[in-house]
């Protein structure tokens, strides 16, 4: 080995941080695709609701638009919710388990990449399940919107999702790796029930009327019913403001849970 080898600096190689993002999401998205545990959940169940209760409820009206039209609205709301928190507070939580984030904290990939891998394939799935719900609100039920309708429905529906992912992110930091989906469920089952996601809130018990608008998927909902002018009044900017409280509360839970986990893993 020469002396000029010995003192010339090593030459590193040039890391392109796009490259890095896309590539986390990439993967972050196609392991989701091949869990069917996760992936025919969020795709099927909304879909399935949807048939079920389309078919059952079709004929009737909701407010002001036909009750197929309403359960579009609120059917995708539910199966974003369902992406987004699975999505992240079950894979977060699983991960931590499995010891990828340590793995990944000492690699030199950029921490928020992480986590924007984790939104954008909450926000892959969200898009597939609102075409499917959209598609089959059409194709099915005879759905009938104004162009400019079905895309701010699509476009709130999947904005919406934000607020979801910072919930998730909170959980997967409380929970552990194996109750994360037990601890999903009772989350998000009982509080889109009690939204009216299911069924319109005016059918359901008086106390739970009076719980949703405590709720983030009530706010959720009705922006999105406020799109095809179905919501149950308030400006826009109410429910707007409500979710952007709830998302910096979990942010803020997912803050302290994670300072919690890091210091048992490195007190």
């Amino acid at each position: 080995m020469t002396t000029e080898a010995l003192t010339t600096p090593p030459v590193r190689a040039k890391r392109n941080p796009l490259r890095i993002y896309w590539l986390e999401a990439k993967t972050e998205f196609l392991k989701a695709w091949r869990l069917p545990v996760y992936s025919v959940f969020t795709l099927a169940f909304p879909l399935m609701f949807y048939l079920i209760f389309g078919l059952t409820f079709g004929g009737e009206l909701a407010g002001l638009v036909d009750m197929a039209a309403y359960l579009l609205a609120t059917y995708g709301a539910f199966g974003v919710i369902g992406a987004s928190l699975f999505g992240f507070g079950v894979g977060l939580a699983s991960e931590r388990g499995q010891g990828w984030l340590r793995l990944k904290r000492a690699s030199p990939m950029p921490p928020a990449a992480y986590f924007s891998a984790k939104i954008v394939m909450a926000l892959a799935f969200s898009l597939l399940v609102v075409l499917g719900l959209f598609l089959m609100g059409l194709l099915l039920f005879g759905v009938r919107l104004p162009a400019l309708t079905w895309a701010s429905l699509l476009g709130t529906l999947l904005v919406g999702a934000l607020p979801f992912c910072a919930l998730g992110m909170a959980l997967g930091y409380l929970a552990g790796p194996n109750s994360a989906a037990a601890v999903v469920n009772l989350v998000y089952l009982p509080m889109a029930f009690a939204s009216g996601l299911w069924l319109p809130l005016e059918q359901l018990p008086g106390f739970m009327q009076r719980l949703a608008p405590f709720l983030p998927p009530y706010h959720y909902a009705q922006l999105a019913l406020g799109t095809m002018g179905a919501g149950l009044g308030g400006p826009a900017w109410l429910h707007t403001a409500a979710l952007f409280g709830f998302t910096v509360l979990f942010l803020a839970v997912a803050l302290l849970a994670y300072r919690r986990d890091e210091g048992r893993t490195y007190g």
